[in-house]
């Protein structure tokens, strides 16, 4: 194979539709575009969405919610999480190459969820009311 002897797939390339050029064509006269109303006329279309005046469906459905972007860089992770873990120290990077939150997050929770019995050292790292009782009762601290 070489470059001046390289072709399309048959097939692959179709010759261009060359409409409004006589009747033998099957694409004369009216070029496709069946008789009279809007979609005939030349320049005359309308929007994406246009119902012909009717209310469109983007607008007739309720405005509803909203998702911050900002959720992608939280991280939660539990009290079971952090005993299966087995460390002392916790901060943010070791949770990362534990592969226990993704590399895309800047703040991470601990959330009450699982039991804790060793004594864990958290650093950067947030937890709720009920998640930091259970750390400290288990000998742990938050920094």
């Amino acid at each position: 194979m070489e470059l001046n002897t390289i072709k399309s797939a048959e097939g692959a390339r179709k010759p261009r539709r060359r409409v409004g050029r006589g009747i033998g064509s099957g694409l004369g006269k009216t070029a496709g575009r069946g008789h009279k109303g809007q979609k005939s006329r030349s320049g005359g279309y309308h929007k994406v969405g246009f119902e012909g005046g009717q209310m469109p469906l983007q607008r007739r459905l309720p405005k509803r919610g909203f998702k911050s972007q900002n959720l992608k860089f939280n991280g939660e992770v539990s009290l079971a999480a952090l005993e299966a873990l087995g460390a002392a120290e916790v901060d943010l990077l070791s949770l990362k190459q534990a592969g226990l939150v993704a590399e895309i997050v800047k703040n991470v929770k601990v959330i009450k969820s699982g039991e804790l019995k060793r004594a864990v050292k958290l650093t950067g790292i947030g937890a709720t009311a009920g998640a930091k009782a259970a750390i400290e009762a288990a000998g742990g601290s938050l920094a």
